[in-house]
């Protein structure tokens, strides 16, 4: 059983919700996203998601772009950034780490590279956003199998009954559903529609299932962790970096005041 797999057979047992965190790596140095990984796992999250940046992040919105702008302006590679879940598997054994990105810097690697240095650093996940499940199968998955590894796909509002059994054929660890037809931090979150969808796709599918896009504060992680296994809060934090960007040392105390509340909103549940 991978470490994700083990964080929510766990939680289910307590009757709980995950809280999976997302950060980019690197944002706005690697030291400071090493420190506020370790912190987001003391404040409460169950998973951590670590953006790769991109200089392109076709899904991201404008917060998380940015985030990826201001990294890559530090140099920061996929190399540096697994090297990074190295140093955090030294001190936390636990937590599983997410990889969240995109294809072309893996495809720059190589994939048995990629996969090879992953599973040295300790990931446990990776969610390649323009890698569909029929694309994935032929060269990435076998290689995320045999190392371990869970590949983690993408639902969207749109997602035919097919689609979706394929991702949960392919996928390990969980779904993750996108509740907004757009990019991240954008739009409007109906509750209504995001659990009538989540109907549909838990007739579907074995794997929990999270639900991110749209989350931005503990009364909307709350609600969604009513209808979903996990709850996926991203821009939100970013969001936070980047306005505390002219004095660093409040960034750590604003984005984990946000986790702790949406831990205890989730917990009272």
């Amino acid at each position: 059983m991978s470490r994700i797999q083990t964080v929510f057979a766990n939680l289910a047992r307590q009757g709980r919700k995950a809280l999976i965190p997302f950060v980019t790596a690197g944002d706005p140095d690697l030291e400071s996203t090493l420190r506020y990984l370790r912190a987001l796992a003391a404040a409460g999250a169950d998973i951590l998601e670590l953006g790769v940046p991109f200089s392109d992040p076709m899904a991201d919105g404008p917060v998380i772009q940015r985030a990826s702008e201001r990294a890559l302006a530090g140099k920061v590679s996929l190399r540096q950034v697994l090297e990074l879940v190295a140093r955090f598997r030294r001190q936390d054994q636990a937590t599983p780490i997410v990889l969240m990105g995109y294809l072309n810097p893996i495809e720059r690697l190589g994939y048995e590279a990629f996969v090879g240095a992953a599973k040295d650093a300790g990931v446990d996940g990776v969610l390649t956003v323009d890698l569909p499940p029929e694309e994935a199968k032929e060269e990435m998955l076998p290689l995320l199998y045999q190392a371990g590894i869970d590949p983690i796909f993408l639902l969207a509002p749109t997602s035919t009954a097919s689609r979706i059994k394929q991702a949960d054929a392919l996928g390990r660890g969980y779904l993750y559903y996108v509740s907004l037809k757009g990019v991240t931090g954008a739009g409007h979150l109906d509750l209504e529609d995001v659990a009538a969808k989540l109907a549909t796709i838990r007739s579907l599918t074995h794997l929990p299932i999270g639900v991110g896009f749209g989350v931005k504060d503990a009364e909307t992680a709350a609600k969604i962790a009513r209808v979903a296994d996990a709850v996926v809060v991203g821009s939100a934090l970013v969001q936070k970096i980047e306005e505390n960007l002219a004095d660093p040392t409040r960034i750590e105390p604003a984005i984990t005041s946000l986790v702790k509340a949406m831990r205890q909103a989730m917990d009272s549940l």
